[in-house]
């Protein structure tokens, strides 16, 4: 950068509209980047993977199932931390009691679908687990039947909250 005038820091002086609208565009990339993920991720698995794998004899669908649903469920960990972080961050900067009131009910059913995520893989997918290493096919079977219907629910509230986001303005 020789000869290229370096701006000095501003320490001490409030952050600018334009450093704060910076800040605001790369936290809602973040927040909708892991929404896409999650949503994404239960659409595939439970639209494509699930009734592609049933054709599979259970001692090779359902040690399948388990391994796909261990990578995304880890990939889902990542995503709710990124969503809890990015979207407390962006009702902060605007101010909790200045946030419209689809932020709120966003936020309060996002948390609901953290929790049944946590049920999810720390309940039935850990079990699941145990069954697999068991050879239990007809104990993994309910497991799977559990973890689809809760993904299920999961699904209804993720696209219900784009919905009250988007068209409930």
């Amino acid at each position: 950068h020789a000869g290229h005038p370096v701006a000095p820091c501003n320490r001490g002086q409030p952050p600018t509209l334009k450093a704060i609208a910076v800040t605001y565009k790369i936290l809602l990339f973040l927040h909708l980047a892991a929404i896409v993920i999650w949503i994404g991720g239960m659409v595939f698995a439970h639209f494509c993977l699930r009734p592609a794998a049933v054709q599979l004899a259970p001692p090779q669908r359902v040690p399948l199932m388990h391994a796909a649903l261990d990578r995304f469920f880890s990939l889902v960990a990542m995503a709710v931390l990124a969503t809890l972080a990015s979207g407390i961050a962006m009702m902060l900067m605007v101010g909790m009691k200045y946030a419209p009131p689809a932020w709120h009910v966003m936020f309060g059913l996002g948390v609901v679908m953290m929790a049944i995520f946590g049920h999810i893989r720390f309940g039935p997918f850990k079990r699941l687990g145990r069954c697999v290493t068991a050879a239990d096919w007809p104990g993994a079977a309910r497991q799977l039947d559990q973890i689809r219907l809760l993904v299920t629910i999961n699904m209804g509230i993720g696209f219900g909250i784009i919905g009250v986001v988007t068209v409930g303005k």
